[in-house]
């Protein structure tokens, strides 16, 4: 039996192409998503970032949840130290009101942008109340608390599931204290990964909010149907993360043929290292690859992402993605 899979999805915005073209590509792969069986939807919060389109995340999950019918959607996530608990209790709190039970709430501890993000968001750089506001967070949205000072409304009551993600140890911890399904950003730090599904699952403590520890883990994915244009289209994800990395954050690259004319070999050695735990070819290639992970790793889902610069073949590739994890 195949286990659950899921799609993460930053609304790229490609080289040539604005936010409108984004979303309208988002709410289109997510409608194809649904009927290739994916569990999950998630969106995730990115600020002044011109190539991401998803920085209003509450808002484009409204959008994709009203655009299907039955996948979970959901964020992966919100970067809590940029608001207060009240008011993402609150978003989300309606979000599934409208939509219930197909709403996720990943809690990042990143803030999604850098100090004059910080500054514009009106937080204070130096706070670091992340387990606080999480547990904040979690009161507001679970049963009714009549007499309670301040309440969501709407949101108690509402039980929306709240993850931890993370890339480092610290997640893995909070998460298990806190008895919350846990989803690692192995799709760009892997570093920490065996190390923290060792230590959620170890200290994992059974809460009202899951009896059970739950690990998702991510994977880019570059699939077609010849492995030549995979590794083509992968290098589109491989230049974008190399230029943020030098601090040149654009619009998603289109892809090229030679990457080390683009690249540095000392980069480029960074760049792979960050973004090894990918699936790249073709279909048969992708599905052993994927096999391969899932039994080293043992997770209990994965959620599949890969920044692909053609919309076309973004569709392909998650659908061959799809297929691969249903013949696991």
């Amino acid at each position: 039996m195949s286990i659950p899979y899921s799609l993460l999805d930053l609304a790229p915005v490609p080289e040539g192409h604005e936010a409108a073209d984004a979303i309208r590509n988002t709410l289109d792969l997510a409608r194809h998503a649904e009927g290739w069986g994916y569990n999950r939807y998630w969106l995730a919060e990115h600020h002044n970032m011109p190539g991401i389109a998803s920085s209003a995340t509450a808002v484009l999950i409204g959008l994709v949840a009203q655009a299907t019918r039955r996948m979970r959607v959901g964020a992966g996530g919100i970067m809590l130290p940029n608001h207060a608990p009240l008011t993402v209790a609150e978003a989300f709190g309606t979000l599934a009101t409208v939509f219930p039970d197909r709403i996720d709430l990943g809690l990042g501890r990143a803030p999604g942008g850098d100090g004059a993000v910080i500054r514009a968001l009106r937080r204070d750089p130096m706070a670091d109340s992340f387990p606080r506001d999480v547990v904040e967070l979690l009161e507001y949205l679970g049963p009714p608390r009549e007499g309670a000072a301040v309440r969501a409304l709407p949101g108690e009551g509402t039980n929306v599931p709240v993850w931890i993600l993370g890339s480092s140890l610290f997640g893995a911890q909070l998460a298990a204290h806190l008895g919350l399904p846990y989803a690692f950003a192995s799709h760009f730090a892997p570093g920490d990964l065996e190390q923290a599904i060792e230590i959620y699952r170890t200290r994992f403590r059974p809460s009202a909010w899951s009896r059970q520890p739950h690990v998702m883990v991510a994977v880019n994915v570059f699939a077609a149907d010849d492995a030549a244009e995979a590794h083509y289209l992968r290098s589109t994800m491989q230049l974008a993360f190399a230029r943020l990395r030098q601090g040149q954050p654009g619009k998603l690259p289109r892809p090229v043929r030679d990457l080390g004319a683009e690249i540095p070999a000392g980069m480029r050695r960074h760049v792979d290292e960050a973004l090894r735990i990918s699936a790249v070819g073709n279909p048969g290639e992708v599905r052993d690859q994927l096999a391969a992970l899932i039994a080293r790793l043992a997770p209990d889902e994965v959620i599949l992402t890969g920044q692909i610069h053609d919309h076309a073949a973004r569709l392909r590739s998650f659908e061959i993605a799809a297929g691969a994890m249903r013949a696991l």
